[in-house]
């Protein structure tokens, strides 16, 4: 066992063991060195120290050597070499209670986040986007936010960056300038971010950060997350973890001083999560730093350099394990100068001179007192992990997978009613009402065609019907080559009478007239005929 009634064991000077004080944990720390140097086992130390007093640890995986913290150790010629440097009899191995965790869910339990919980600045910084395209983004969650709609997975996001960019127009007015091209430019990096695997990451069931605070039979679980495909992509790494602290600090109460912390979070490759970081981002990270230590968190971050971690977030780091670094070129020596400095110094021994020549496993160890005051560095040896060291089998993997508190509580996703649906929905519904109203004015069209087309023929069988039949012509006709020509015997004979002259027989006349008045009516008849016989052929 390595807890001791004042404190967390981790290495051993000549003075005697150096361990951290247990209501100093939560001050945060700092594993630095180089390559090869020692530092995950260190971190494994560390871990194994916490966990054996009921504080449990989450931590990256990089490489698949930290799942050998599920398994007991085994004594080495190496250990059984260091027993007696650390004053120590035959130790006692032990495993840690271990649950593995993987974004992709192929090394352990899927742990995702929704959309919506990782928020716009941490979106904007994971999709790299520039300040106008993150000003959109925000204003893409604003609306959803007044429309009441979640925001789960890509596709809702994708979703509402759509519907946003269909109503430009008017959210324009509203929030300012929403262009066509900074939808297109989030659009596309959301197609990057989708090949990166983020689809895994976002969506539900979202981790439920309690999960990481269990303890089993009086010990703190260690939560282990395989991060070797997830390393390579640092953006979605970084920030994962970053969202992870942050839900942290938003969700667990205020606790004050603790005589041990609640958690103690093992940040990995710690300059990922600045490079490339927005200073706002910055300033937010080291406000989250600073305050969450009140709710019994303590973050440790491990990384090469102490100069990889931003000067401002660095000074929180009040416990130490620097291990060795290289100076080969001018900048080399700054760094291992620079590091120097950020610990106590000790008047036995150069600082500087020391972390050059620093062995495997050895390092430079300040602490914080009981009072808060970081101790004087010293050399130090850190101690041997009790659990194994190095990578565990697949075989053994499945097995604590399947035998862990959370299996199936996040293996499947959960793809419930979100923004995608009701925005779907939506237009599904405009569209049916679009087709409904452009059948209805076709429908309306067609019948004023078809009253106007009635109207026509009414009134066409009006003219047909008020139009003379052939017989009525053919007598109109005679009738009125008669009376022409009668009048023009009638005129002839009076005139006749006056004068005294005489005329041809009536008889004759009166055969002419009618053969006249027959002649003409023929012709008559014979004209409305063709005229009706070409009115037809022409309708």
């Amino acid at each position: 066992m390595y807890t001791q009634e004042h404190g967390f064991y981790v290495a051993h000077c000549e003075k005697g063991p150096l361990s951290i004080v247990g209501k100093m944990a939560n001050r945060h720390g700092l594993i630095a060195g180089a390559t090869g140097t020692g530092k995950t086992v260190t971190l494994q130390v560390l871990a194994e120290s916490f966990g054996q007093a009921g504080v449990p640890c989450f931590m990256a995986d990089m490489k698949g050597d930290l799942s050998g913290i599920s398994q007991a150790g085994a004594m080495s010629g190496f250990i059984e070499k260091r027993l007696p440097e650390f004053g120590l009899e035959t130790p006692e191995f032990e495993a840690c209670p271990v649950v593995f965790y993987d974004v992709y869910g192929e090394q352990g339990h899927p742990m995702r986040a929704t959309v919506s919980q990782l928020g716009p600045d941490m979106l904007s910084r994971l999709l790299q986007l520039n300040e106008t395209q993150a000003g959109v983004l925000n204003i893409v969650f604003r609306i959803a936010d007044e429309r009441g709609l979640l925001l789960i997975d890509l596709k809702d996001l994708r979703s509402m960056l759509a519907f946003v960019a269909e109503h430009a127009k008017e959210y324009t007015t509203k929030y300012g300038i929403v262009s066509s091209a900074s939808i297109g430019a989030i659009q596309r990096a959301l197609l990057a971010l989708e090949s990166q695997g983020a689809d895994h990451f976002l969506g539900e069931p979202s981790f439920e950060i309690q999960d990481l605070l269990r303890v089993k039979d009086g010990k703190g679980v260690m939560s282990v997350l395989a991060a070797d495909k997830l390393m390579l992509q640092p953006k979605l790494y970084s920030t994962f973890l970053l969202w992870l602290l942050s839900e942290l600090y938003s969700t667990l109460p205020e606790v004050g001083d603790m005589d041990k912390p609640k958690l103690v979070f093992f940040f990995d490759e710690a300059h990922m999560l600045f490079d490339g970081t927005s200073k706002a981002l910055v300033d937010k990270i080291e406000q989250v730093i600073r305050l969450i230590r009140s709710k019994g968190v303590g973050i440790y971050f491990v990384t090469q350099s102490p100069t990889d971690i931003p000067v401002n977030i660095l000074g929180q780091l009040g416990n130490r394990v620097q291990h060795a670094l290289r100076a080969f070129t001018p900048k080399d020596k700054e760094t291992v100068r620079a590091t120097a400095k950020t610990m106590r110094e000790n008047p036995d021994f150069d600082t500087e001179e020391a972390i050059m020549n620093l062995g495997t496993g050895e390092a430079l160890v300040s602490f914080l007192d009981d009072k808060g005051a970081p101790s004087v560095v010293e050399k130090a040896k850190v101690l041997f992990p009790l659990s194994q060291i190095g990578a565990i089998t697949e075989g053994q993997r499945l097995d604590l997978i399947k035998g862990s508190a959370v299996y199936g509580k996040y293996d499947e996703m959960i793809d419930r009613e979100s923004a995608f649906e009701v925005l779907l929905a939506e237009s599904e519904k405009a569209a049916n009402e679009q087709a409904e109203a452009t059948a209805a004015k076709e429908a309306a069209k067609a019948e004023a065609q078809a009253a106007n087309d009635a109207a026509k023929a009414e009134k066409e069988a009006a003219k047909q019907k008020a139009k003379p039949g052939m017989m009525s012509k053919v007598f109109k006709a005679i009738l009125t080559a008669i009376t022409a020509s009668l009048g023009t015997i009638l005129g002839s004979f009076i005139s006749d009478k006056v004068t005294g002259k005489k005329t041809k027989s009536n008889t004759s006349a009166t055969g002419r007239v009618v053969k006249n008045a027959t002649s003409a009516a023929t012709r008559t008849v014979t004209r409305e005929l063709t005229r009706d016989i070409l009115g037809n052929l022409i309708k």
